[in-house]
């Protein structure tokens, strides 16, 4: 890069930036040198992100090609890298022409740089995002100086084993910086059979706190990666782009805007297809076409008012009529409130159902904190017992209780404790027990002594004997508690009404996980 003067005003990132769903467009070397062609580059693509309205922002790469190149390399090198970065040089002032356009289409800026003075200028000049390159990702040096622009910075890891990985993790982790990683294949172009995509998952999995992107290399007319990209869950994509004319033709992995449309619009009907968020979108249409197909429940013979009746008293058929008892609210037991001829429906308004076991909530609950382990990932063993709490009666379980799984109880003491979506635990205090909290799931509401303290995954919280204390969660948590021995007569509740309570009555306890020990 030719050596110009330039003043620039230095520009100092987000202290927490949001990397989803944004697509990063390189330049690269397709500017071929000419701020003209660049420019034309940067219009049409601006064109795309405007119709389309995705996120995007258009990168560059910096080279300080002085001192970046070797001097014996610097006047007829052999060398094809070299021979291209010489061809397609442009001065820090062509460059700012170029980025000047990219901020006028209100592009987000990025900048890739392979040497320390390049930070520097990057930084400047107000980029706004660093890249790290794969060729990079390895360069101790470079990345310390990256790591200290208090910027933003996506690294691509194209060719670097997972215990790589985990170092580069840990480095900007403990730096502290915001930053994403890319899955990456560095072959250009990729074939299909090295595209690996099935490495997201992995990376999303080993770091679930850190976006994963993926930088792709691979035939520009192949909309399908893309797809199985999003599908997978990555959050940013990266793309080469370039404009050919009748004198520059691309190379074989970078888009022209017509194959960049049809990738851009690939990816907003893969985002389309996979949904929003996690939650299930169950629509009414969905649910019309699944009751038309549910079976009725008939009276297999003469049903006379008042009467319990009970499988061997009727049947299930198709087609199901409106206002009917269908198959999944039959229960055994349910009493009829008139006379029902043979092989008639039976219709809901003419139905008192069986009274509902007072331990229900306790059952229905099983499955809901299994499935919170499940989302966890926490893996129980075999040998467990469970205590549910129910401080305000089984039927306020899903308000005012806790699922407490313990573990160990010895001269230390060990539980996981389960509170469901809107689930809080009354407060209390222990005289003899010290016990600290560990969040391993979701987010956690505290309240010690009066003070409110929110606690995330990793966080803990001390309770020392003789403190006041209590939990809620909006969206479910789990949590570990590691403590001094438990003792059943150690717990003080705020309400009085609870410590008057037997400990039999504001618990139930089960071995495992106690399904068919509770009664029915």
């Amino acid at each position: 890069m030719k050596k110009v003067k330039i003043n620039f005003k230095k520009q100092k990132s987000s202290s927490s930036y949001d990397f989803s769903n944004l697509l990063v467009l390189d330049l690269a070397n397709n500017h071929q040198g000419s701020v003209k062609h660049g420019s034309k580059i940067i219009k049409e693509t601006a064109k795309i992100i405007r119709n389309l309205k995705v996120r995007a922002g258009i990168k560059f790469q910096f080279r300080q090609l002085d001192t970046f190149i070797h001097k014996k390399h610097q006047k007829n090198s052999k060398e094809s890298y070299v021979k291209r970065f010489k061809s397609t040089e442009m001065s820090l002032n062509d460059y700012k022409t170029l980025l000047d356009r990219v901020k006028k289409e209100n592009i987000i800026s990025i900048c890739t740089p392979f040497d320390e003075s390049s930070v520097d200028i990057a930084a400047d000049m107000g980029f706004e995002i660093l890249k790290i390159a794969s060729c990079s990702a390895k360069d101790w040096p470079l990345l310390e100086k990256v790591s200290n622009s208090n910027l933003p910075i996506i690294i691509s890891t194209g060719g670097l084993e997972v215990h790589e990985i985990d170092n580069i993790v840990s480095f900007f982790e403990h730096k502290g910086v915001d930053f994403a990683i890319m899955h990456c294949v560095s072959v250009y172009p990729s074939p299909n059979a090295i595209l690996g995509l099935n490495q997201i998952d992995r990376l999303i999995n080993r770091y679930p706190n850190i976006t994963v992107g993926w930088s792709t290399h691979e035939n520009p007319n192949d909309l399908m990666p893309i797809s199985i990209a999003v599908a997978k869950g990555a959050k940013i994509f990266e793309r080469h782009i370039g404009l050919e004319t009748n004198k520059i033709k691309l190379n074989q992995y970078s888009s022209t805007p017509k194959q960049l449309e049809r990738w851009m619009s690939a990816y907003k009907e893969a985002i389309k297809i996979c949904g929003s968020g996690n939650e299930k979108n169950i629509t009414n249409i969905e649910k019309d076409s699944l009751n038309q197909l549910r079976r009725g429940v008939f009276a297999k013979r003469v049903i006379k008012k008042g009467m319990k009746i009970f499988l061997n008293d009727i049947y299930f058929a198709f087609p199901y009529q409106s206002g009917q008892l269908d198959s999944e609210k039959w229960k055994p037991g349910t009493i009829v409130k008139k006379n029902i001829l043979a092989d008639s429906p039976i219709k809901e308004v003419d139905i008192r159902p069986p009274k509902q076991s007072r331990n229900l909530p306790l059952k229905h609950a099983i499955h809901d904190v299994k499935a919170l382990l499940n989302e966890a990932k926490i893996i129980l063993g075999d040998e467990f017992k469970i205590e549910y709490s129910h401080h305000y009666g089984i039927k306020n379980f899903h308000k005012i209780g806790a699922t407490i799984i313990n573990c160990i109880n010895r001269e230390y003491a060990k539980k996981i404790i389960v509170q469901l979506p809107g689930q809080k635990h009354p407060k209390h205090y222990h005289k003899r027990k010290e016990e600290t909290f560990q969040v391993l799931y979701g987010v956690l509401h505290s309240d010690l002594n009066g003070k409110n303290k929110i606690l995330y995954p990793g966080d803990t919280l001390l309770v020392q004997p003789g403190v006041w204390h209590s939990f809620w969660t909006d969206a479910g948590c789990i949590f570990e508690e590691v403590s001094t021995t438990h003792f059943d007569d150690d717990s003080f509740y705020k309400d009085k009404k609870i410590n008057d309570m037997k400990r039999k009555d504001r618990k139930t306890f089960v071995n495992h996980w106690g399904r068919f020990e509770i009664p029915a």
